[in-house]
């Protein structure tokens, strides 16, 4: 934010050629050293041994029976898109990334012009909010992995957004509202991997797999549009 008027840029447009830069770079990267998938023959450097990927690949056949991919046709993979509850995914994940696209672009403004505090203070009370949420996707994410729920989870976020949004919009002390922050930063935030959990383990067979996940991302990334238009004057 100090860089403003170097190369004629505003400081909020040096941020994102910067954070734009170091993804680009560690992306090239990931290129050659992400581990794929356990099936696959390029280098796991390491990570797993044959032994380990033999096991993992017998534990997925044996929970939803596609290791081995089918041959691609276009009108089964397409025919996928008939089922509304693929759309119904996508449409959970759409309002799920709609809010957590709002208070990453406009959550600083809000807490400067909406809320009364002074510049400085405001982006240091952004980020308080996501430590809660770290703690909550994670305990959230252990709970359901150890009870095997995934709908519970997306309700009780979706539940804390609820709550928070209120307080966060329409209370008259900043302070209290402030604190709706916490709650709608740490169920929006929380609910990105538990619903990307909900829909991948509802979901079998490579294909149908490939196209909710296309679908799924897809509305994600139309959500960061809604979410550039929702909160501005909150």
């Amino acid at each position: 934010m100090q860089m403003k008027g170097i190369a004629g840029l505003n400081g909020w447009r040096w941020i994102f050629v910067i954070e734009g830069l170091l993804t680009v770079v560690i992306a090239a990267g990931g290129y050659w050293l992400l581990v794929d998938f356990p099936d696959s023959k390029r280098a796991t450097w390491s990570f797993l041994s044959q032994r380990e990927r033999d096991w993992i690949c017998a534990r997925v056949h044996a929970d939803r029976g596609d290791v081995t991919a089918p041959p691609f046709v276009l009108k089964e993979y397409l025919r996928v898109g008939k089922d509304w509850k693929v759309w119904a995914y996508a449409l959970l994940f759409f309002n799920t990334t709609t809010t957590t696209y709002a208070l990453a672009f406009f959550l600083p403004v809000i807490l400067n012009k909406n809320m009364g505090f002074d510049t400085g203070t405001a982006q240091c009370l952004v980020a308080p909010p996501y430590v809660l949420a770290g703690i909550v996707m994670y305990g959230t994410s252990w709970l359901g992995d150890k009870y095997r729920l995934r709908g519970p989870v997306v309700a009780f976020n979706m539940l804390l957004v609820i709550i928070g949004l209120p307080i966060m919009g329409f209370h008259t002390n900043a302070n209290i509202r402030y604190f709706g922050v916490f709650l709608v930063t740490a169920g929006a935030n929380s609910n990105v991997p538990a619903m990307m959990s909900y829909q991948a383990n509802n979901i079998r067979g490579q294909w149908k797999r490939a196209f909710c996940s296309a679908t799924f991302v897809s509305f994600g990334g139309i959500g960061g549009i809604a979410g550039s238009l929702v909160f501005r004057y909150l």
